[in-house]
């Protein structure tokens, strides 16, 4: 189990990773909306938080199913690159299906902005992971 693609330090299963990483994705999608209601001077940031970010959180669940992320969920590709690009692709969507604001500022930010969140600790991981599997073949 030692060669498993997504072992990280105390965790060799998949299995066992589907929910720290989805429970990151969350968390990291409501920094995004809570970081842009601040820089907008959007008030009432918790809840707001939460008004901006359903429609990303809803479309990352989509891209999770679509994706079968849960079967391989730190993988940078396709896992990671399919929830990020769904977050935003079908987030947008939904923003303008309900009527909320969607400009290519907006869209270009949140591309950018998701983009080094959802993919930027699933790099870090597998770089944890690759140093963790160097120095077990060495000891």
């Amino acid at each position: 189990m030692r060669d498993a693609p997504d072992s990280v330090v105390g965790m060799s299963s998949p299995s066992r990773l589907w929910i720290p990483a989805a429970t990151a994705d969350v968390l990291l999608i409501l920094v995004f909306a809570a970081i842009g209601r601040d820089a907008h001077a959007r008030g009432d940031i918790i809840s707001g938080a939460f008004a901006t970010a359903w429609p990303f959180l809803a479309a990352a669940a989509i891209a999770w199913l679509l994706t079968r992320a849960w079967r391989a969920p730190m993988k940078v590709w396709p896992s990671g690159v399919g929830i990020w690009i769904g977050a935003v692709l079908v987030g947008m969507l939904l923003r303008a299906a309900t009527g909320q604001t969607v400009v290519l500022p907006f869209v270009l930010v949140a591309l950018i902005t998701l983009g080094f969140f959802l993919l930027g600790y699933r790099l870090i991981a597998v770089l944890l992971m690759r140093a963790t599997r160097k120095r077990h073949r060495r000891a």
